[in-house]
């Protein structure tokens, strides 16, 4: 009976991590793209940003 507990605790934190981690994942590959982006329209207005 207790190892039963253990085993669906450990399978329930294992579940979390991996959503935690998916998620973090993906935010990191959005949050890149959109830096990405930024800095390509900074480049491409560049001229109107000189003094």
């Amino acid at each position: 009976m207790n190892n039963e507990k253990t085993y669906k605790t450990m399978v329930q934190v294992g579940a979390g991590d991996l959503v935690l981690g998916i998620v973090v994942l993906v935010t990191g590959i959005v949050a890149g793209t959109l830096m990405i982006v930024n800095g390509a329209r900074l480049l491409k207005r560049k001229s109107d940003l000189m003094f």
